[in-house]
């Protein structure tokens, strides 16, 4: 391996994905000399195969909504169906044009980029096409892929995973989702509205168990309404090809068929072979341990994003490098708040969230201590215009301040960041009432609900 001595980077990231790239970025702009070493394309998981691919597929599927519905707002318009190349390819623009953006401002910055498959060659360097990239400091940052379970073959055809499922050329006459969480709802979502015949198994009692019941159940009556039908509570047991598609078998024997089955089980740390574990980096079943501050026992190895035991977000991943990053810059830098980070799920309805749970609430301070409120989106004139329905549920200490903001409704991805401020800020719901929102928007229901909760509601009843 030639070694390059004479550069040696103050810090050198291995991961060009958004943990990696926000370091690098961040890093440069506090005047650290950077090498970022990505072996696919800089955007990583996220740009390409994740977040942004995947919102482009259910903005496709809610135009095609509404579209078939569109005589309820005395509109006549015909739905002809879906042009599945046509979306693959404005889906592809999309991705295209953000990822030339990243690329500039990586060279803005004076990032040292290298394409290549790297790997920790000891706790200071990084090996990648032949050379060793020497750095003061080295950022893991190589992410994750999707998962599967034991016996389950993947095979791209009939048994997919998410990637498989962003190429898709055609819309499937009906799928089997295994994994009711954020990925396999929102697939579920938008092969609904493509025109799919979707099931969702989901082992556990809920869809999108992490989030409030109350969100859950939001969340499951309006799938029941457009069609979608799940199966929750029993774990899968087998799967098998049929002459035509897949048969899944469920644990208490139950079957289901469809053209393909989509594994959506959650995503699983990238760290297999490269290195870390020869560094003496300390790791629990694939994951890199980390303190809050992103560092590792090791004290010149850092680590952020999908590698490390967080929250799985794209924003989690920027705000962890920007840490890092300003850590080494000799900024003081404040760990993160993970239940303060909002968390979005974008099938139709959205699914939003700051702050904890009402369960968790009760756990954390009795349960005679907390308080929720549930304003119903019908109260709203917003959300009467859009035709959506849900509610916006308030959770909070007695007394105190706001410690959840769960949000279930078209569009509640938007409101999500005056809830971070909420519940980060520690407002109380009467602070909140002071504040004047804009009539009519869907954001002054989360001003309503406080109203409620402030004892003085004005469009919601006492």
């Amino acid at each position: 391996m030639a070694n390059d001595a004479s550069t040696v980077f103050d810090l050198v990231i291995l991961g060009g994905g958004s943990g990696g790239y926000a370091a690098a970025l961040r890093g440069a702009q506090l005047g650290l000399d950077v090498a970022l070493i990505e072996k696919n394309k800089v955007g990583g998981t996220c740009l390409h195969v994740g977040c942004i691919p995947t919102k482009a597929l259910l903005h496709a599927g809610e135009i095609a909504d509404q579209a078939r519905e569109s005589e309820q707002f005395g509109v006549k318009a015909t739905f002809e169906g879906i042009d599945m190349p046509a979306v693959q390819k404005y889906k592809d623009e999309v991705i295209s044009g953000l990822y030339k953006g990243l690329q500039g401002l990586i060279a803005s910055r004076k990032v040292t980029y290298i394409e290549g498959e790297g790997r920790l060659s000891s706790p200071t360097s990084v090996d990648v096409n032949g050379q060793r990239v020497q750095g003061r400091h080295v950022l893991l940052a190589t992410g994750s892929v999707p998962k599967s379970l034991p016996g389950l073959d993947i095979d791209g055809d009939r048994i997919i995973s998410s990637d498989h499922a962003l190429k898709l050329d055609r819309v499937p006459k009906s799928a089997i989702v295994l994994g009711g969480g954020v990925i396999g709802v929102e697939f579920a979502s938008a092969w609904k509205s493509f025109g799919t015949d979707v099931t969702i198994v989901e082992g556990l009692k809920h869809l999108v168990p992490v989030e409030d019941e109350n969100s859950s159940k939001l969340l499951e009556r309006a799938f029941r309404k457009r069609g979608i039908k799940f199966n929750l509570g029993t774990f899968f047991e087998k799967a098998e090809y049929t002459q035509d598609g897949v048969k899944v078998t469920l644990a208490d024997g139950k079957e289901f068929e469809a053209e393909i089955l989509l594994v959506a089980i959650g995503r699983g740390p990238v760290s297999q072979g490269l290195g870390y574990e020869e560094a003496g980096v300390a790791m629990d079943r694939g994951y890199v341990l980390v303190d809050e501050y992103m560092r590792t026992n090791v004290p010149t190895i850092s680590a952020v994003g999908d590698l490390v035991p967080t929250l799985q977000l794209a924003h989690v991943g920027f705000a962890e490098g920007i840490l890092v990053a300003e850590r080494l810059a000799g900024l003081k830098v404040v760990p993160i708040d993970y239940d303060g980070v909002p968390r979005v799920t974008y099938c139709h309805p959205e699914v939003a969230s700051v702050g904890i749970s009402e369960a968790k609430a009760k756990e954390i301070y009795g349960a005679d201590k907390v308080v929720a409120l549930k304003y119903n989106l019908a109260g709203n004139g917003k959300s009467k215009i859009l035709k959506t329905a849900g509610e916006i549920k308030l959770v909070q200490v007695k007394d105190g301040a706001v410690v959840g903001v769960h949000m279930v409704g078209d569009r509640m991805g938007e409101q999500v960041g005056e809830a971070q401020l909420i519940y980060n800020w520690e407002a109380l719901p009467a602070e909140v009432a002071q504040l004047i929102h804009a009539h009519p928007t869907q954001n002054e229901a989360l001003g309503e609900a406080h109203l409620a909760l402030a004892g003085k509601p004005l469009h919601s009843h006492d």
